[in-house]
């Protein structure tokens, strides 16, 4: 299959490989043209034979957007525009609506995997009309880890993103419950090396899982987390979680409180933010603030 790919940083980058990989024709386009196959995105859409598909790794909001406005003035109907960003449900449900307008499909993908993606595989979960998914399939096998999992079709033109979102809000409590853990371990006298006590977890407790591997990674690297300033961002999915949960009225507790946390860190050099900074890091490749 042939794949247009907008946006090669370290996630569209290491999917353009993994996509070539698996056997397929990915035509990449990035504003660095030391990254690109093509000089332009309409010299990428020139590239494609009709029925075209693009791929969008762009950040969300107004970058997302744009592009989205330009694929739809160079592609024709019957082509096919994934957003496989961080975008909000909202954006695809008006994204969706104006490319349907001019006959092209839309499908949103969220994709989690970080910079380990390449080696272990990215967890699609994609929103869409099933006629513009399933023309898709060949590529999310690609990028999909090997074995029943990791993919799901979640209904339709937003639920992929929104899924994503309530993901990557899990994710921020499950940070946070580690880094509390840590900093009390770290706290006290009695317990001689934390980052054993961590490895420790890896294996036959409740609370192993990835994300302790990672954490483990990171006390490896930096026992103590002394060469990180305990400061953490937040990339947008966390707010719109919390935020989803109100208009739902649903009750998110730990999820709200794990995002005030970061809110906290910006204020003081906070030894849980230390914590988080270097699981984003390590999962993700997110920059980190060293002191």
């Amino acid at each position: 299959m042939q794949i247009g790919l907008i946006g090669l940083g370290k996630m569209g980058g290491n999917m353009r490989e993994r996509i070539r990989r698996a056997g397929h024709t990915v035509i990449g386009y990035d504003r660095n043209p030391d990254l690109s196959d093509a000089a332009s995105l309409a010299e990428l859409v020139d590239k494609l034979e009709a029925p075209r598909v693009v791929w969008v790794m762009v950040p969300a909001g107004g970058p997302t957007q744009s592009v989205v406005d330009e694929l739809g003035g160079l592609l024709s109907p019957g082509d096919t525009v994934v957003d496989g960003g961080n975008s909000r449900w909202t954006d695809d449900e008006k994204h969706a609506e104006e490319l349907a307008a001019k006959g092209i499909g839309f499908v949103d993908a969220g994709v989690s995997g970080g910079v380990w993606g390449l080696q272990n595989g990215y967890a699609l979960m994609v929103g869409g009309d099933k006629e513009h998914v399933d023309r898709l399939q060949p590529i999310f096998e690609a990028l999909k880890p090997e074995g029943p999992y990791g993919y799901v079709h979640a209904g339709k033109v937003g639920a992929g993103h929104f899924s994503k979102m309530v993901h990557n809000g899990i994710e921020y409590a499950m940070m946070q419950a580690y880094a509390e853990g840590w900093e009390l371990l770290e706290k006290v006298d009695s317990v001689d090396s934390v980052r054993e006590v961590f490895r420790s977890w890896q294996e036959g407790t409740v609370i192993r899982s990835w994300l302790l591997d990672l954490a483990v990674n990171a006390l490896d690297d930096d026992e103590h987390l002394d060469k990180l300033k305990g400061f953490a961002q937040d990339s947008g999915e966390g707010r719109w979680t919390v935020e989803a949960g109100i208009d739902n009225a649903v009750p998110l507790p730990t999820i709200t409180a794990s995002l005030f946390a970061r809110f906290a860190s910006r204020q003081d050099d906070s030894p849980q933010m230390k914590m988080i900074a270097a699981l984003r890091n390590q999962f993700g490749g997110h920059a980190v603030e060293s002191k």
